[in-house]
C-alpha cells in the first residue's frame, strides 16, 4: 500500500551524478561569479588586483611553493570575499531592518576579508622581502 500524499507536498529530484551534475555545478558557479562581480564594488577591485598580483605571483615565486603561497593568497581574498558576499546577500534577504545580530553577521564577514587580505600581505611580504 503506497503512503498517500498531499497536492502541496514537495517533490523530490532525485540527485544529479556524473557529469551532468558537474556540468550543473559549473553553471550556477558561473551565475555566482558573474552576480558578485555585479553587485559587489569590492570584488571588482579584488578581481582587479588579482589580474595583476597573479602572474606576478607565478613570475616571482622561485619555487613552486613559493608560486603557489603566492596565488594562493590572492585566490584567498577572492574566495573569502564571495562568502562574505553570500553572508552579506542572506542577512539582506532576511530583512534589511537593523539587527544587532545582522550587523554582528556583516562585520565578522568584513572582517574575514581584511584577514585575508593581511594573510596576503605577509605572505607575499615574507617571500618577496624576507
Amino acid at each position: 500500500m503506497q503512503p498517500e500524499t498531499s497536492v502541496d507536498a514537495p517533490r523530490i529530484r532525485p540527485k544529479l551524478t556524473g557529469l551532468r551534475r558537474l556540468a550543473l555545478a559549473f553553471v550556477n558557479s558561473w551565475a555566482g561569479f558573474k552576480g558578485a562581480f555585479r553587485a559587489e564594488a569590492a570584488f571588482r577591485q579584488e578581481i582587479a588586483l588579482a589580474i595583476v598580483l597573479l602572474p606576478l605571483g607565478a613570475w616571482l615565486g622561485e619555487t613552486a611553493i613559493e608560486k603557489a603561497l603566492l596565488l594562493a593568497s590572492v585566490l584567498l581574498v577572492l574566495i573569502v570575499e564571495l562568502l562574505n558576499t553570500a553572508i552579506e546577500t542572506v542577512v539582506d534577504r532576511i530583512g534589511l531592518e537593523r539587527h544587532e545580530l545582522s550587523g554582528l553577521a556583516k562585520d565578522v564577514g568584513s572582517t574575514a576579508v581584511l584577514l585575508s587580505f593581511c594573510l596576503l600581505a605577509v605572505v607575499w611580504g615574507f617571500l618577496l622581502f624576507g
